[in-house]
């Protein structure tokens, strides 16, 4: 495997670790339709064209908001989260608009688990968005979740991209906005107006409106310019990973790329694999 991963034990792991499902928490209060189409839309990019019901896997599932959309897709369900007030979240959502749906389990597991992943067989698409970098063992995880792709199946992730030295930087920021509520402070009082400036600069540029970049249909997933903003600062534990490691990663365990979205700059590469039909029998894994 590549090395990028940290040796980082799960003690440290959990003591330096951003409660992600609270910032979901507030992104539920205005998530709306408009949001949710978004979200929708995204899915559909790479959504097969199968006339059965597709089995639906989130891992990582945060707000609820791709396992709602594949829901209402159509599809049978799976979602679950490391995070307890994530899988809180997952569940309001689920029944604010599917209460009682047999076709959607939601649940609190871990995707280093590996006696919880072995109860869950396989499924058509296995999702999971800005998620397996905040494991604190990210190659680890990024192995596990092909045995829960079945053959012919989707795999869809998206990981930080490697800046080198940026992304060195801004993993120490993430630690010292999880190390306590004076770090907290102290990096969302640098690093929101910082971002915020930003795109205001940028948009003013580009002679657009700035009050659009806050408007879900601006956000081609239906996210929150702000709650993302938080994400990133404090999103800990922290790895990145370039596309090329990526790419030979799954290529060596019998997965095909079939679509990717990659960024120069800040956030994450996003990538589409396929698994083959039938594994590899010499496979040279890294």
């Amino acid at each position: 495997m590549p090395t990028s991963s940290p040796s980082q034990n799960s003690e440290q792991t959990d003591e330096l670790r951003f409660a992600f499902g609270k910032n979901w928490k507030q992104f539920l209060r205005i998530l709306d339709e408009e949001r949710l189409e978004k979200a929708e839309d995204s899915l559909k990019e790479f959504w097969p064209d199968h006339s059965e019901r597709l089995t639906f896997l989130d891992v990582g599932s945060g707000s609820g908001t791709f396992s709602l959309a594949a829901r209402n897709l159509g599809a049978e369900v799976h979602s679950f989260d490391y995070d307890d007030d994530s899988v809180a979240c997952t569940r309001a959502l689920k029944a604010r608009y599917y209460p009682d749906d047999p076709n959607w389990n939601v649940e609190q597991g871990s995707i280093l688990d590996q006696q919880y992943l072995g109860s869950l067989g396989q499924f058509d698409i296995v999702y999971s968005w800005g998620v397996l970098h905040h494991t604190g063992q990210m190659w680890s995880a990024l192995e596990n979740i092909t045995s829960l792709v079945k053959p012919g199946g989707l795999l869809v992730v998206a990981l930080y991209n490697d800046q080198g030295w940026k992304s060195k930087f801004w993993k120490v920021v993430k630690q010292i906005y999880c190390s306590g509520w004076p770090g907290r402070w102290l990096m969302q009082a640098i690093f929101v107006p910082f971002f915020l400036i930003g795109f205001l600069v940028s948009d003013l540029m580009r002679i657009r409106n700035p009050l659009a970049r806050y408007r879900s249909r601006h956000d081609a997933r239906g996210m929150s310019v702000v709650t993302d903003i938080i994400d990133w600062i404090g999103g800990f534990p922290f790895e990145v990973a370039t596309p090329e490691e990526v790419r030979e990663f799954y290529s060596q365990r019998g997965f095909h790329l079939i679509q990717e979205k990659l960024t120069a700059g800040l956030g994450c590469n996003e990538f589409v694999f396929c698994r083959e039909l039938s594994e590899r029998p010499n496979a040279q894994l890294a």
